[in-house]
């Protein structure tokens, strides 16, 4: 079991370096649009903490604070490439939940982009973080401790 966790936040397989570098351009690009969702968000957020939908049943501020946690916090650490994987959980579940619940009976328009978030997140996670990451450079800092 501790190996399996292990393996899920430093995954080892290095990549290539060409590899590695358009998941690192992948990250900082995807991750600073979806940032700007966040940052709008939170520099909003007394304004929408009233309106804010409520998929969970939580209440809009807390619905909100989560979302800005999922849009703004774990882009950062997808940004850096730090507990990537784990990062990603939140900011593909509030795509999910912005494709499928919010804009669920919406046009395809409405919802595209949360489609494509949701997509692109997917297969980045799937991918993995690169050799250009921090959890890549922990890895191999607890490699060497063994």
């Amino acid at each position: 079991m501790k190996y399996m966790i292990y393996k899920f936040l430093f995954p080892s397989k290095a990549n290539d370096t060409r590899t590695s570098l358009l998941l690192l351009a992948g990250r900082i690009i995807i991750g600073l649009l979806f940032m700007n969702h966040g940052i709008q968000k939170w520099n909003n957020f007394e304004t929408l903490s009233t309106t804010f939908a409520d998929p969970l049943g939580v209440g809009s501020s807390v619905s909100l604070g989560l979302a800005i946690f999922g849009e703004l916090a774990c882009s950062l650490a997808f940004i850096f490439g730090i507990l990537y994987r784990l990062s990603m959980i939140p900011m593909i579940f509030t795509m999910m939940v912005a494709f499928f619940v919010i804009h669920g009976s919406d046009p395809f328009q409405e919802k595209e982009l949360a489609f494509v978030y949701l997509v692109v997140f997917i297969l980045m996670y799937i991918a993995g973080p690169g050799r250009f990451s921090i959890d890549n450079i922990l890895a191999r800092f607890i490699k060497k401790r063994k």
